[in-house]
């Protein structure tokens, strides 16, 4: 077996920082440093940074993204919820299991849907969210719920979100 410098990454900590003097070399190749070319390993993209912060804000923008894509299109507003149920949030469901992004960013990713899904479903926009998933009346929606289902498959098995009656 033989090592591909091109496909492999170097990273260099000198006193906990990131040493971009170090170059890594296989025979006369050298190796590129995470900082020239990130890295994708299931999913998940390893950089300079070694922060999760940017990818939530790419998770932000792929919400926005895919939320407005769902609006743009013909359908009807119960469709255009399907689609959100089964389309856009298990999309947005692996990053945020895969990354640590902070539950503020998850609620403000929840906001938009929920203004979105109000507007495709023609309630007024100061129906609270217990009215709109409540079991017990006849117009439930049966949407999931981003909040619950990120705390619910989260690492942190203490942190349980409050469920509405």
């Amino acid at each position: 077996m033989k090592l591909k410098p091109k496909k492999s990454r170097s990273l260099s900590v000198r006193k906990g920082k990131i040493d971009a003097t170090t170059i890594f070399t296989v025979g006369s190749q050298q190796i590129p440093t995470v900082s020239q070319e990130p890295v994708k390993s299931l999913g998940r993209w390893y950089d300079s940074s070694m922060k999760d912060t940017k990818r939530g804000l790419e998770i932000v923008e792929l919400a926005t993204e895919g939320l407005l894509a769902i609006n743009r299109c013909g359908l009807q507003g119960k469709l255009k919820v399907w689609c959100l149920q089964f389309m856009l949030i298990p999309k947005l469901l692996w990053p945020l299991l895969v990354y640590e992004i902070c539950s503020t960013t998850v609620e403000a990713i929840e906001a938009k849907i929920n203004k979105f899904t109000k507007r495709w479903l023609g309630v007024p926009p100061g129906l609270t969210d217990v009215a709109m998933h409540c079991r017990k009346t006849k117009t439930t929606i049966k949407a999931s719920d981003l909040g619950v289902l990120f705390f619910n498959t989260s690492r942190y098995p203490d942190v349980q979100p409050i469920h509405p009656a």
